[in-house]
């Protein structure tokens, strides 16, 4: 059978495709609306498309909405480098620069929601306002998987088989990316995804060097903790960030525990508030989208939002 190709992504709807360079890569982009800009970074193993609630319900909010493939993935660029946290923060910066403005509301969900904290720190001026949703601060994350052993830890086992060459990629691709539909469903709560969801983000994974891209990311963050590159990045995710947060996070995800994304907060010098998403798991904008949206449209309308 023939490897899917870049036109899956082109998925039509209320939006537009288009491609924006930013720093010597393209990158594919999804925009609806007009208004300030929100930035929509997916996680793994998705692309663009995750955030499809969210590309008509912000427009109609009266807000901008763009959704980029991030590097590797979808119809963007695969180098075959640059996926460490502070290079993914300089994509998403350069492309907020590329799209007309210096600064965005910038949402991002598991692998999207941490380089989002990366760039809150790296890059401030460009995160207005930051929303990490299923992803907690990355030495939050660092010190669970050190701390908590029988938790989070083990929740992210599944990650030590990345680390090896080549029968990763093999696995997450065999039989129509069969296990990519075995994570989603894993990771989510009950009734999520339906097949034909699950389908597209399987086939969409097969396209060549994806799924090589996306294990880059999680072999850097792995083999990076006692590294010198790793031990500076954490050096400099100590800084305290000022840009108003808005943390969402499923009650029932049982990839990123929810205890583990819990005490971000302390590395928030503005304001900052955490909820819970009921009955959701590891993706809450796809599998409670109302609810998702009331809470983040909800903030995002505070000119002022509390502690």
């Amino acid at each position: 059978m023939s490897r899917p190709d870049e036109s899956l992504v082109r998925i039509e709807g209320p939006w537009t495709h288009r491609a924006v360079h930013a720093g010597g890569t393209r990158f594919h982009i999804v925009e609806a609306g007009k208004g300030p800009l929100v930035l929509l970074l997916h996680g793994f193993p998705q692309f663009w498309w995750s955030w499809r609630n969210q590309l008509v319900s912000l427009p109609a909010a009266g807000y901008r909405a763009v959704a980029v493939d991030l590097r590797g993935y979808g119809a963007s660029d695969k180098p075959p480098r640059g996926y460490d946290l502070p290079t993914l923060a300089g994509d998403a910066a350069g492309l907020i620069r590329a799209l007309g403005e210096t600064g965005a509301i910038v949402v991002g969900h598991d692998w999207g929601g941490l380089l989002a904290w990366t760039m809150s720190v790296l890059d401030p001026k460009a995160v207005l306002r930051l929303v990490p949703v299923s992803a907690p601060h990355p030495l939050r994350l660092r010190s669970a998987l050190f701390g908590d052993p029988f938790g989070q830890l083990r929740a992210s086992s599944y990650a030590l088989g990345f680390q090896l060459p080549f029968l990763p990629e093999r696995r997450l691709t065999a039989n129509d990316g069969a296990m990519v539909g075995r994570l989603l469903d894993r990771w989510s709560g009950p009734s999520w995804p339906e097949e034909e969801v699950a389908k597209t983000y399987r086939d969409v994974f097969r396209i060549p060097t994806v799924s090589h891209c996306a294990l880059e990311y999680h072999r850097w963050f792995a083999r990076s903790q006692l590294r010198p590159d790793g031990l500076r990045y954490a050096r400099r995710m100590r800084s305290e960030i000022d840009a108003p947060t808005l943390q969402l996070h499923g009650a029932l995800d049982r990839h990123v525990l929810p205890r583990t994304a819990q005490g971000s907060g302390r590395y928030v010098a503005a304001p900052y508030r955490w909820r819970l998403i009921e009955g959701a798991g590891h993706f809450p904008h796809e599998e409670r989208p109302e609810e998702f949206d009331a809470e983040l449209i909800g903030w995002l309308s505070d000119p002022e939002p509390d502690r």
